[in-house]
């Protein structure tokens, strides 16, 4: 499964890009991964929105991918011998109100990249507006290890996942209090959440990312945890 993904990761695909969020990327924070301000988070500007196709209904948020401007289709408004490597933080909706080759550029099955503005300018003339793409999901380089947000209140614990590595995207999560292992649900974007109740406990959590690779962070939360707390371990999945 891991090679299978991974030979995947290699294929170069067809795509366009637009850009949002303004000159210094300001408009990009929050997003449809939840990831919050991603100046804090590590992510920088160097963030994508994705559209339904690739988007996954969250499952792809975390996820990196190399893009190129395809000069071969349009040599007006691409640079010349750059690329640019994206993380997924965002969803572009679709808008059924204007035809998918004229603006509705995110409707399905369009794949599409609406990038951060400077993002986006490290490919393209900013006069294009929209340029066509060769793009192939890569392994994310993080520094540090993965980090986890706990939000929520009681019987609804909500964890937020954030800088991970390899993949980028999670499979599947477990946490472990003071009792057995339980599987969290994907709640939104890169949020995932568990119903039981866990206050005043300290927590461990199993994380699966989408090429297989499992992390157990044992203890990563200690017993007097408060919700709205962020708590960074030490571990983190290999490119």
């Amino acid at each position: 499964m891991a090679a299978a993904a991974a030979a995947e990761q290699t294929k170069w695909l067809r795509a366009h890009a637009t850009f949002y969020g303004g000159a210094d990327a300001s408009g990009t924070m929050g997003g449809a991964c939840g990831y919050g301000n991603l100046y804090a988070q590590g992510y920088g500007t160097r963030t994508t929105a994705l559209s339904t196709a690739l988007f996954n209904d969250g499952a792809s948020c975390g996820q990196c991918y190399k893009l190129v401007c395809d000069r071969k289709t349009d040599r007006t408004w691409c640079k010349p011998g750059v690329s640019v490597t994206v993380t997924a933080t965002n969803f572009c909706p679709p808008n059924w109100s204007i035809p998918s080759d004229h603006g509705g550029w995110c409707n399905p099955p369009r794949p599409h990249f609406d990038m951060a503005q400077p993002a986006w300018e490290k490919i393209g003339i900013y006069r294009g507006g929209i340029i066509p793409v060769i793009y192939r999901r890569v392994s994310c380089v993080k520094k540090g290890g993965v980090r986890f947000a706990v939000n929520g209140h009681d019987y609804f614990n909500l964890v937020l996942v954030t800088n991970v590595a390899g993949p980028g995207s999670i499979r599947a999560m477990d946490v472990k209090g003071s009792a057995d292992w339980m599987p969290m649900a994907r709640n939104w974007g890169a949020n995932w959440h568990s119903l039981t109740y866990l206050t005043g406990q300290g927590l461990s959590f199993r994380v699966t990312v989408t090429d297989g690779q499992t992390i157990v962070f044992a203890g990563v939360v200690p017993r007097n945890w408060r919700f709205g707390q962020s708590f960074a371990s030490n571990l983190q999945f290999k490119l």
